[in-house]
């Protein structure tokens, strides 16, 4: 009688130990289900931007409420930092660009002016190194404008979907001329390829890459385009028989001023293949460089299709 007793006792505290982890468990899940519904309520008010605190009292949802609403607010001024030193930026970069716009076109004028009258021998070498050196510091100052502005978001690319060969048309008239006066024989491929790209900044991309290949390639050289198509990018090859480059300054060559010490000699600042990289990343593209010093290097530009 007494074991029959204490086994239907065993039976219901266990019944009441069971009846209890249900209660429990559902009790966590509503609170669990509570707690996130009031998170996710939370973070759709900081996102929405109408964030503010509801409680004010020692529990540990109203703790986490006071927390956030404070690195709101921080953060809410770090980005009013940011625009307002962005747009400084900006009006500095539009001042630097008007303030030397007008000068080094002047001084351009007036030295091609001058160079088309009569003059002795050596003052027309002089005359034509002003003009050299002018279009070098016009050249210098709008790549430093236009590298800040990529930098800093004052301008974005727009790629879109484009024919390659509007590209290389566009190309071609910035490179012939340069080649044509160091004797270097150019050639460009018939294409129909297709990628997606902003045509004005890939442009100026492909051209920085161009005319170092005509820089570093001697006089009766050649330098060759082609185009390889893939599933996912197209392939712009540019490859000359130039001086080339060292394996371990493949990476470096990509960096902003850098110059390899064999070409210190050649005018240049350093900064067209690191303005052509940023432009072509920003589109979701890549170059790639092989190079075989004295024979000459291939500059790949990898643009997504």
């Amino acid at each position: 009688m007494g074991g029959e007793i204490m086994d239907k006792f065993i039976l219901l505290s266990a019944a009441i130990l069971f009846l209890c982890s249900i209660c429990l468990f559902i009790y966590d899940r509503i609170t669990l289900k509570k707690s996130m519904d009031g998170l996710s309520k939370m973070l759709d008010r900081a996102i929405s931007g109408n964030f503010d605190q509801f409680i004010f009292d020692e529990t540990m949802y109203s703790s986490l409420e006071a927390k956030l609403s404070k690195f709101l607010a921080q953060s809410s001024l770090s980005s009013d930092k940011i625009k307002s030193e962005r747009d400084k930026i900006k009006e500095l970069i539009a001042d630097i660009s008007h303030q030397t716009k007008t000068p080094i076109a002047n001084i351009l004028l007036y030295a091609q002016l001058v160079s088309e009258t009569e003059l002795p021998n050596d003052c027309r070498q002089y005359v034509n190194l002003l003009v050299s050196q002018s279009e070098k510091l016009n050249f210098l100052i709008n790549s430093l404008v236009n590298l800040s502005r990529l930098e800093t978001g004052i301008i974005s690319v727009s790629p879109k979907k484009d024919d390659i060969s509007r590209l290389l048309v566009s190309v071609r008239e910035n490179i012939l001329p340069k080649a044509k006066a160091k004797n270097i024989e150019i050639v460009f491929p018939e294409t129909v390829c297709e990628a997606v790209f902003d045509i004005k900044w890939t442009a100026e991309a492909i051209n920085n890459i161009a005319d170092n290949a005509v820089k570093y390639t001697p006089s009766g050289g050649k330098i060759e385009f082609s185009i390889i198509p893939y599933d996912m990018f197209c392939r712009i090859d540019i490859s000359d028989n130039g001086i080339g480059i060292d394996k371990e300054e493949y990476s470096k060559i990509f960096g902003r001023f850098y110059r390899s010490a064999k070409v210190s000699d050649e005018d240049g600042v350093g900064i067209g293949l690191f303005l052509a990289r940023e432009i072509i990343s920003s589109e979701k593209g890549y170059i790639k460089v092989s190079s075989e010093p004295g024979k000459g290097s291939t500059f790949s530009v990898f643009l997504p299709k």
